[in-house]
């Protein structure tokens, strides 16, 4: 689509990933993406935060969150705890959430990425409780 805009967007911690919110008085996309006719290729939830791609390009929003495409996404996610290799194993089985089961994802526990900007707030803080 010629001219099509495409923009990277950092979501942060506690804004919708949409861009109305009828008065909740909730930060949205439109307080940080002033640019008009663009959409999101998914979501994260408002207590997540990290990439958000935003398109004015159907197709390539479509292909970005049709299941059937079947692209790849990578989470890096903060748990509580250590996770066990039995959750890690019902992760990659796919969860059932009640409403559908989760499609089977690849799951690994890795460090701390170098180069994290600071979450705030923190996922928990429990000095008998680590976070991996």
């Amino acid at each position: 689509m010629p001219g099509a805009s495409v923009i990277l967007l950092n979501k942060p911690y506690g804004v919708l990933c949409q861009f109305t919110e009828a008065g909740s008085g909730r930060s949205t996309l439109a307080d940080f993406v002033p640019v008009p006719d663009v959409y999101p290729a998914g979501r994260l939830d408002a207590d997540s935060e990290g990439l958000v791609v935003l398109t004015s390009d159907g197709a390539l929003q479509a292909r970005i969150t049709n299941p059937r495409s079947k692209l790849a996404k990578v989470y890096w996610a903060e748990v509580e705890g250590s996770p066990t290799r039995e959750q890690q194993r019902a992760l990659e089985a796919g969860i059932d959430l009640r409403d559908f089961v989760t499609a089977p994802a690849k799951a690994r526990a890795i460090a701390a990425p170098s180069g994290l900007w600071p979450r705030d707030p923190p996922i928990r803080v429990r000095k008998a409780i680590p976070t991996a």
